[in-house]
């Protein structure tokens, strides 16, 4: 059923079921954290478009360590920059020294020297980067410019991808970066339409799964705790601890733990699936003010009822398992940042109207309801014949 309400979505169900398994991560958190560094250096400088913007990324990682980087005319050539030479000449007005040879495209010319002074500094340039870190950076920084729905798009194009993916996720959606040149504006719908991103509304964004491994943005406890020490949770996670709560599971449990661990969609950490499953959940508080706005949220979602079961569904058929709280509302575009409370009392609600059910307290384990089951929304081995009237959720 369609959601008038919704916003511009390529995907606003569980993605089909993707036997491959998903590329890896590139970037690691603090790697994605120099990422981003790399990219608000560039837009700090006084260039004159995308193009020469575009140059000065690749030029800048490879200069990162010591301030002079390797670049070849084939190099040149493959970032297809339009007028080339006046992207080079927008970084020599910067004083940046780019060696002739750039210009000559034979793969057997010399290769040619970039030498950035800004980066010859000591601990205090701009990228005080380890090596490691600059060589991640520097591949991934080749890797999403040669993406499939990439590759083929002007530089501002490739540059907006380059900043959408250090500043986001598969997940959940972020803002679009406010330092993304404007120039690049423009371009981000060409990014959805061609399956870079899954959703764009606004100012707030979500790569598509396809792309997932380009994220800048990794789910990283011990960081979380380091910037906010506040956050910090009292769970530590062994491998022993966790193998040995496992092996006192029944059978049946123990099947639907690791279909969660084990899954390649959702690849999660393994110590955020022992958390949710050994450390009971803390009851919901429902705060002042929580109810009236469900209630809000509510009028703007009339069929919540049928399409939170639908999507149960197919998430499951994609996953193995059921979708987490943030899951649901994160694939159907149901945007409540920074409410979980909302999200717990709202999933409680579907639950008491029937549309959705869950294994007691066990996470990963929404599905259908009795009033979704009654219009025929169903598990495949729970599909019975429609019957009766579902009830309407209050």
């Amino acid at each position: 059923m369609s959601d008038p309400s919704a916003s511009t979505s390529r995907a606003t169900a569980a993605p089909a079921a993707d036997k491959a398994q998903p590329l890896p991560f590139l970037l690691t958190a603090r790697q994605g954290e120099a990422a981003r560094t790399l990219l608000s250096y560039v837009t700090s400088l006084p260039l004159p478009d995308p193009a020469a913007q575009l140059l000065a990324v690749v030029v800048a990682i490879r200069a990162a360590r010591g301030g002079a980087g390797h670049l070849t005319g084939t190099d040149l050539s493959a970032l297809r920059l339009g007028d080339a030479r006046a992207a080079v000449d927008a970084l020599r007005a910067l004083g940046w020294q780019v060696d002739e040879a750039v210009f000559d495209s034979d793969p057997a010319a010399p290769v040619g020297t970039v030498v950035v002074p800004d980066l010859t500094g000591g601990t205090d340039r701009p990228l005080a980067f380890g090596e490691r870190a600059r060589s991640r950076v520097s591949g991934w920084v080749s890797r999403t410019l040669s993406a499939k729905p990439v590759k083929k798009l002007p530089p501002a194009g490739r540059l907006a991808a380059l900043f959408l993916a250090a500043h986001g996720a598969c997940e959940l959606r972020e803002e679009v970066p406010p330092h993304l040149p404007a120039s690049c504006r423009p371009v981000l719908a060409d990014l959805l339409d061609r399956g870079f991103l899954a959703d764009l509304s606004g100012e707030r964004y979500r790569l598509a799964p396809q792309v997932r491994h380009l994220s800048g943005l990794r789910p990283h406890e011990e960081e979380q705790q380091r910037k906010d020490p506040s956050k910090a949770r009292g769970f530590l996670f062994t491998d022993e601890a966790w193998e040995a709560w496992k092996d006192a599971c029944t059978p049946a449990l123990r099947r639907h733990v690791e279909s969660v661990e084990g899954c390649a969609l959702c690849a999660l950490p393994r110590e955020r699936v022992a958390e949710a499953f050994m450390v009971q959940a803390e009851p919901v508080v429902v705060r002042r003010g929580t109810e009236t706005v469900y209630g809000q949220w509510k009028d703007a979602h009339p069929d919540r009822g049928p399409r939170s079961a639908e999507f149960t569904v197919a998430f499951r058929a994609a996953h193995g398992h059921g979708p987490s709280f943030k899951q649901l509302f994160t694939g159907l575009g149901w945007d409540v940042p920074k409410r979980p409370q909302l999200r717990a009392f709202a999933v409680g609600r579907l639950t008491s109207n029937g549309w959705l059910t869950t294994t007691g307290h066990v996470p990963w384990t929404l599905r259908p309801g009795p009033a979704a089951q009654e219009q025929g929304i169903a598990l495949p081995r729970a599909r019975t014949p429609a019957s009766g009237a579902a009830r309407v959720p209050r």
